[in-house]
């Protein structure tokens, strides 16, 4: 490596560590539960052409891989020679920004020496735009809530008010709207006043060399990573719960020499309900799997992205198109990863995972309509619990562990001081994990409740009810999720609107993962371990694992 190298290396690395704090600002200084303590947002910095060169640790990839494309969107929407200092731009567009209205997308120039050098742009969830809320219930976005088409919400400084008090007037939670706007605005100003810093810490009037080292050096090993993998096409299926009936996601993967081709030709047309899927996030979630096992040490940025293609009919429920009803899009996109998983299981057989819970467990709760005016508790508030991971070929799954989303899980503490909701258990569930010389993660048992006399509205979206993650190579499925309203009452299918009535409690489990490999391979210490941390009881480990008494 040559000192000019060494030099864009160094620089390349503190890019890393500008867009970290640029993330960091927008958790510290958000309202929401769901941002603060859950994580669930992007950001990260561009060249002047939209290029994403690189992206913060904190964040989920429906938000950053959609945010990669966005930002080249926005900047083609908006002639940079009309752009000032301190302006800032945003939309909620699905098809644009992440999938659903409740994701704000953000975008801001960045000025050096007077000259616009990059971008910096970041994502995050509003708990509530209106409408029907975050439920599955709409017939089309126009149910769903307030949609802002690509606007400027900062104008060299000063905020948008008209906007922002028609976001205000559209939300149940209009507090917690106005804060986390403001969070998102404060992370792309911090990331362009570090950025800005650090082009003159190095003496540089634009990013154009940094670029190229970054997006050239990532490709190389992108590149160098397709070249390891066998060639042809390799196609896998899944079936999941849905909603009205089972849906079908089918994908053939072709590797060539110098990229990917994942076709979702053959997927289950869209759904009548909101769990449909922009073709942008199906894509974020299918390239993260990907990803996560080809070239998973290169950084994330548009040049290893770049070699990721993904396409599906129009209409399939992986490629909806506007105006489909698409608030719980995560519900389904976050299955991709498996489907994909089924896929390179073929071209590489022993070194891809189990599948697991996936989709997360996201629990969208409200005041019930007759609240209003009454005197009761108005909330909007969002609980993510997650279920167990797939087992890997070489570990074990991991327990309540957000895969493939990231999105950390609701704080008992935090939750109980948003809302008038009171959360009496939250421990693993014994016996979820699949089977197999490698088990598959466990998923959790929560209770809840109202804290108050007044009942509850809980929007359910969640899969691997009635279809459990499959185990790899002879391991055995992970148990599925289970919802109920009281130790006796009966199951709830896992799709609709539920009123939780004052005093009862919903009683929850989460998915767990599938486990890998034949389980008489498991040793007989794995086994013995399992029992004594209460992960396995010993009447399932003697009938699974062949234990003795």
């Amino acid at each position: 490596m040559n000192q000019n190298d060494t030099r864009l290396q160094v620089m390349w690395n503190r890019l890393l560590a500008v867009v970290e704090e640029q993330g960091q600002a927008l958790i510290r200084a958000a309202f929401s539960p769901i941002v603060r303590e859950c994580g669930d947002i992007s950001a990260g910095i561009f060249d002047a052409q939209g290029r994403m060169l690189a992206q913060a640790v904190t964040g989920t990839p429906g938000h950053i891989n959609t945010m990669a494309e966005a930002v080249k969107t926005l900047r083609a929407r908006f002639a940079m020679a009309d752009m000032q200092p301190g302006d800032i731009y945003m939309t909620n567009d699905p098809w644009i920004a992440s999938g659903h209205l409740n994701d704000f997308l953000l975008m801001m120039p960045v000025f050096h020496r007077g000259a616009v050098i990059g971008f910096t742009s970041c994502t995050s969830h509003l708990v509530d735009l209106g409408g029907l809320g975050m439920g599955p219930e709409g017939s089309d976005i126009f149910d769903e809530g307030l949609l802002i088409p690509p606007c400027k919400l900062v104008d060299q400084g000063a905020v948008n008010g008209l906007l922002l008090d028609i976001v205000k007037a559209n939300s149940r939670d209009p507090i917690a709207n106005e804060g986390d706007i403001y969070a998102l605005i404060a992370c792309c100003e911090a990331g362009a006043r570090r950025l800005s810093g650090m082009m003159d810490e190095f003496g540089i009037d634009d990013l154009d060399a940094l670029a190229d080292h970054i997006i050239d050096t990532s490709r190389r090993g992108t590149l160098a990573a397709i070249a390891d993998l066998p060639k042809g096409i390799f196609q896998s299926t899944l079936v999941i719960d849905g909603y009205e009936s089972p849906i079908t996601l089918q994908a053939a993967l072709t590797i060539a020499e110098d990229h990917l081709l994942l076709d979702f030709a053959g997927t289950s047309a869209c759904s009548a309900k909101g769990i449909n899927v922009p073709l942008n996030y199906a894509t974020a979630y299918a390239v993260f799997a990907l990803r996560c096992i080809i070239g998973s040490d290169i950084p994330n940025n548009a040049g290893s992205l770049g070699l990721f293609r993904v396409v599906a009919p129009e209409g399939c429920i992986l490629n909806a198109v506007a105006p489909s009803p698409v608030a719980m899009r995560h519900t389904i996109g976050q299955m991709t990863p498996d489907l994909v998983y089924g896929c390179l299981t073929q071209a590489l057989p022993g070194q891809v995972p189990a599948e697991g819970a996936s989709c997360m467990y996201d629990l969208p709760l409200r005041h019930v309509p007759e609240a209003v005016g009454r005197g009761d508790t108005e909330f909007a508030l969002e609980l993510v619990f997650n279920g167990g991971t797939g087992a890997r070929p070489d570990f074990d799954g991991l327990s309540a562990t957000a895969f493939p989303s990231g999105v950390w899980g609701s704080q008992i503490e935090t939750t109980e001081a948003a809302a008038p909701v009171l959360i009496t258990k939250r421990e693993l569930h014994p016996d979820s994990g699949g089977v197999g010389r490698m088990r598959g993660g466990l998923g959790q048992s929560i209770a809840l409740k109202s804290s108050k006399d007044e009942d509850i509205m809980l929007f359910l979206s969640v899969e691997r009810i009635n279809t459990p993650a499959a185990g790899r190579h002879c391991g055995g499925a992970g148990a599925p999720g289970r919802i109920r309203l009281g130790a006796q009452g009966a199951d709830l299918p896992g799709k609709g609107t539920v009123r939780i009535p004052a005093g009862t409690t919903l009683l929850f489990e989460t998915p767990g993962g599938g486990g890998f490999g034949n389980p008489t391979e498991r040793t007989p210490a794995a086994v013995a371990r399992d029992i004594a941390d209460g992960l396995i009881s010993l009447e399932a480990a003697q009938q699974l694992y062949g234990a003795k008494p």
